[in-house]
Order: C-alpha cells, then structure tokens, then sequence
C-alpha cells in the first residue's frame, strides 16, 4: 500500500511539473505608425490580451521598433501588426524580421498593415498586398470562401458589417489562401473588381502569415464574429 502511495504522489509530481515548465505560446502586437494613426490600435490591443488571457497565450504590446531584433524576436510565437503605417523598420529591424519568419515564426496583419513598408518587397510577399484606397465606412456584405479553415468557420457565410473596406494594389493572389471576400455590389467604392478579397492566409518562406483588412472601427473589437475571425488568424500564426 505504502508502494502505491508513493508512486502516486510520484505521478502526480511529475504531471505537475511538466504542466508547470510548459511554455505558454507568446505573441508581439506592434502598432508603431509613421503614416495614419488608428484611434482603434487602443480597443486592439486590450482586445487581443483578452483573447490571450481566454486562450492560454501571452500578450506583449509594443510601438518600439527596436525590439525587432534576433534574440527578441526568438521569445515570440507570432508577431502582430495591429494597424501599423509607413515604415515602421530600418534595415537592420528588417533583416531581424526576415530572419525570425525563416526560422518558422508566425505573423498576423491586421487593417492597416497593408498600408505599411511600401518599399520592402519582402513585406508584400508576406502580408500579401498593399493598401491602396477606400470609401467612407459603410455596411458591406462579406462572402466566406473557406468554412473550415480556424480563422473562418464559425462565420455566417454571408457576413454582414461596418467597417472602412480597403482596396488593394500588388495584391499576391497566387501565393495565398483567401479566406473572405467582399461583395462590391454591397457598398460603394469598391475598385477590385469580382474576386475581391479582405482576408488571407499562406505558409511563407519558412514561417505563417495571415491577414485580415478588417478592424478600423473601435467596435470592431469588441464585436463577437471578429474576434473569432481574429483568434482564429493568431492561432494559425502561432502554429496551433
């Protein structure tokens, strides 16, 4: 009896200790802007550590770009660009950047992080297009093209929200996934044509990237259906 009590509380000892030594994923939400800044990176960031506290990851937040570097960098699971505009990395940052997406690390564009490094081929290859114009903030009627993919499936397949809806230029159609589009007969101001997309995924030299034009709004932050929509796209940048 005593044998077996022993071994027990053995077990249990061990349990313990892997569950304590585990290492909880970790994710950088940067939100540095040199161009426009979105009043929505606030409700964004508290966003996203809420979904990380619900989740079981950790959230760091940051506007220092001098955190983009090689030993940093090597801390983090993903790295989030909530709303980020213009350039946001010297040479060297970038370089870091490359680096830890080479080595597996994840990314997550959110809204304006298309509107971001203009002159970094490398950066249009990973978030996958530029932003190039948009309307006034209206209703608009989104399709979802993949319902199973983590980021989509519990979206209504005919979405219908506010939002400021982005067109884009050097749009990468043929390396990506694309996950939502909208439809242009829904609003106004809409300039891609039939087959527009507003979010996306795709494995990329080494690493995951996904992206998601929406979130202007304060509201969108707080609104069910995205935050889905935003965890699920974490969650594939994590590597879950």
């Amino acid at each position: 009896m005593k044998k077996i009590f022993i071994a027990a509380v053995l077990i249990l000892f061990a349990v313990s200790f892997i569950a304590f030594t585990k290492k909880q994923h970790r994710v950088l939400v940067f939100s540095k802007t040199m161009g426009y800044h979105h009043n929505s990176i606030a409700a964004g960031n508290i966003a996203i550590i809420k979904l990380g506290m619900l989740n079981g990851f950790s959230v760091d937040t940051t506007k220092d770009a001098a955190e983009f570097n090689s030993k940093n960098l090597k801390k983090y699971n993903a790295v989030i660009f909530l709303s980020t505009t213009g350039n946001v990395l010297n040479d060297e940052q970038q370089k870091a950047f490359e680096s830890y997406i080479e080595h597996g690390g994840g990314f997550a564009g959110i809204h304006a992080a298309t509107d971001t490094e203009y002159d970094w081929p490398w950066y249009n290859k990973l978030v996958g297009a530029y932003f190039n114009s948009h309307p006034k903030q209206q209703n608009a009627v989104l399709h979802v093209i993949d319902t199973t993919f983590i980021a989509t499936k519990n979206l209504p397949t005919e979405w219908k929200r506010w939002d400021e809806w982005y067109n884009f230029k050097s749009i990468q159609l043929e390396d990506l996934h694309v996950l939502l589009t909208i439809d242009e007969k829904s609003y106004i101001g809409g300039e891609n044509a039939d087959f527009h997309p507003m979010s996306w995924y795709h494995d990329f030299d080494g690493g995951r990237a996904f992206y998601t034009a929406l979130g202007h709004t304060d509201e969108s932050f707080s609104e069910p259906f995205f935050l889905q929509h935003l965890l699920g796209g974490i969650k594939y940048a994590i590597g879950k």
